[in-house]
């Protein structure tokens, strides 16, 4: 039996509007995904990629179509309604790592479990640290990470939430070749596993090729 879709969006467009000119970064998209599948979002810089990230993920709203998370209509929420979706279903990954540089990597990840009541966030956070490798660097802080190490934080902090889809700005965009490789796997693996949706934006075309499908932006346009 077909997977029903996680995410459907449906004519999405995005206007903005600067001084006395409207600027359209994003018109006409369409696409359809389904519970463990990966889409990539390629083209280049400007093409309208963050910006369709970000409305996949409800933390922007459209000017025009629909956009559909769990069969729920982003456009029919409103930011406190769509906060709590995204807390419950959805996880981040950036390529900034945007970890508190005031906590441990174990208080790191155990932190959004934390805030929605989760008993078990230690065990859980102790749990998926050891899952990326990283069980013996759990009381260290950021600075004292190699950027590796932080984006596997910040992995782990993600995935031990247990989101239905997981988005991914650019996550190896600060990592040298050979590390940026090693969260690739890793990430395709908790794709796997966790049956977790991944939808990334990437410039990295042998990135693109690992994921299920590739939707291409190209002046804020599909590119067939």
């Amino acid at each position: 039996m077909d997977q029903p879709f996680v995410i459907k969006a449906q004519n999405i467009s995005k206007r903005v509007t600067l001084a006395d000119e409207t600027l359209e970064i994003l018109s006409g998209i369409d696409l359809e995904i389904k519970k463990g599948d990966s889409l990539a979002i390629v083209g280049r810089s400007g093409s309208g990629k963050t910006t369709l990230l970000g409305l996949l993920a409800g933390l922007d709203t459209a000017s025009d179509g629909a956009i559909y998370i769990l069969d729920r209509d982003l456009s029919n929420m409103d930011e406190e309604e769509r906060a709590s979706l995204r807390a419950k279903h959805v996880g981040f990954i950036f390529q900034s790592f945007q970890l508190l540089s005031s906590l441990t990597a174990l208080e790191n990840v155990m932190l959004p479990l934390e805030l929605r009541g989760d008993s078990h966030a230690k065990q859980e956070a102790e749990q998926f640290l050891e899952r990326v490798g990283l069980g013996d660097r759990m009381a260290h802080f950021p600075h004292q990470l190699s950027g590796g190490e932080q984006q596997r934080v910040a992995i782990a902090r993600a995935f031990a939430c247990k989101p239905s889809i997981l988005f991914a700005d650019e996550p190896t965009g600060n990592l040298d070749t050979a590390t940026g490789q090693n969260i690739i796997e890793l990430l395709f693996e908790l794709n796997r596993t966790e049956q977790t949706t991944l939808i990334m934006v990437t410039h990295d075309e042998s990135l693109a090729a690992k994921c299920h499908s590739t939707l291409r932006l190209e002046s804020g346009r599909v590119s067939i």
